[in-house]
């Protein structure tokens, strides 16, 4: 597997801190980190995807997935995406981009942004 997961708590927020490549071999591990985060009664997930160099369709699947599953439970999905996340230049914003799924999700530039419940997301 080509992808790493590391997992930090932020009261109220659980963070997970994804490496590697997002796609249909490592999606359904990030699917089970996030399905145990909610089991253990986390409704609020940061998925920092700073270090992710690839993601396909399927890894687009499982963050609306997650979306979904948050959204079900009254919580809270926030992405960080790769440097340059908020420009087209970064892999992983183009892939949602040309998904049409970009403006989906609550974008935030780093973790401490990302769980300053004052802060404001990036713009699509």
């Amino acid at each position: 597997m080509t992808i790493q997961v590391d997992e930090d708590e932020q009261d109220p927020w659980i963070v997970l801190r994804i490496r590697g490549e997002l796609d249909l071999v490592t999606s359904p591990l990030i699917r089970k980190r996030v399905h145990a985060a909610v089991a253990g009664g986390r409704h609020d997930v940061v998925l920092d995807l700073s270090a992710v160099r690839f993601c396909d369709s399927s890894g687009v699947g499982v963050l609306i997935a997650a979306r979904r599953l948050m959204r079900s439970c009254g919580g809270r999905l926030r992405l960080i995406l790769p440097a340059r996340g908020a420009e087209e230049g970064a892999h992983v914003n183009r892939v949602l981009a040309a998904l049409g799924v970009r403006r989906l999700f609550d974008v935030y530039a780093d973790v401490p942004a990302a769980v300053e419940d004052e802060a404001r997301p990036l713009s699509a």
